[in-house]
């Protein structure tokens, strides 16, 4: 089953708030991006201690593009988390990160940068919920899917084919309905906030999939 999840990438508390709001009527997850300005010289909202004001029925994702998730992560094992997400690249003790996560009773899923070679991934496979392929640099929102994404997706369908496999950057309606086929099955995205009918947007996304999507 495929499922769009609406990406926060936003630099204040109060604007992360105002997004999920909006979104919220229309999906099911809204994934947020967390940045520390060294991962990524991109900056947005990093603050768990926020967490305890943010209402929302929605479930949702936490991405954590950090130097050492290791001495952040038990700080966003809170709700209303339901899932965090770390990068390979840049966590020294993976396996330290899971066990966390599931003494937690959150989910746990591994992202990989565009230039990661997908195949260090497979040590992790069965021992996370979903593995990420970020087709762009952590960063900014608005930015193309980069070139080899794609062949990363096919590879690891191939090798895993019950997986829960998500890809995040440069998902729009032209680049939705190849990443589905060549392997995705979740799919981040900031698209929708581009327009005013948030409703109207979302749909245009699903529309694109041409598959099976798990509805409200």
């Amino acid at each position: 089953m495929a499922e769009i999840i609406p990406s926060i990438n936003s630099p204040t508390f109060e604007e992360v708030q105002e997004k999920i709001k909006k979104v919220e009527p229309y999906v099911r997850w809204a994934h947020l991006d967390v940045t520390d300005g060294v991962f990524s010289k991109h900056l947005t909202w990093h603050d768990p201690q926020d967490l305890p004001r943010l209402e929302t029925k929605l479930k949702l994702e936490v991405h954590l593009m950090i130097e050492e998730p290791e001495k952040a992560v038990d700080q966003w094992l809170t709700e209303p988390i339901k899932r965090v997400i770390v990068h390979l690249e840049a966590a020294k003790d993976l396996d330290f990160i899971i066990d966390k996560c599931r003494k937690s009773g959150k989910e746990i899923g591994i992202a990989i940068n565009p230039e990661t070679f997908w195949g260090k991934l497979i040590p992790f496979l069965d021992k996370v919920d979903l593995v990420q392929i970020l087709a762009v640099n952590p960063g900014p929102p608005g930015q193309k899917m980069q070139e080899g994404i794609l062949d990363k997706l096919t590879h690891l369908r191939k090798a895993c084919p019950d997986c829960q496999i998500e890809i995040d950057g440069g998902v729009n309606p032209e680049t939705i309905e190849i990443a589905h086929k060549a392997g995705a099955d979740l799919f981040i995205s900031g698209f929708m906030f581009k327009f005013p009918d948030l409703k109207k947007a979302v749909e245009g996304l699903k529309k694109q999939l041409k598959a099976d999507i798990i509805h409200l």
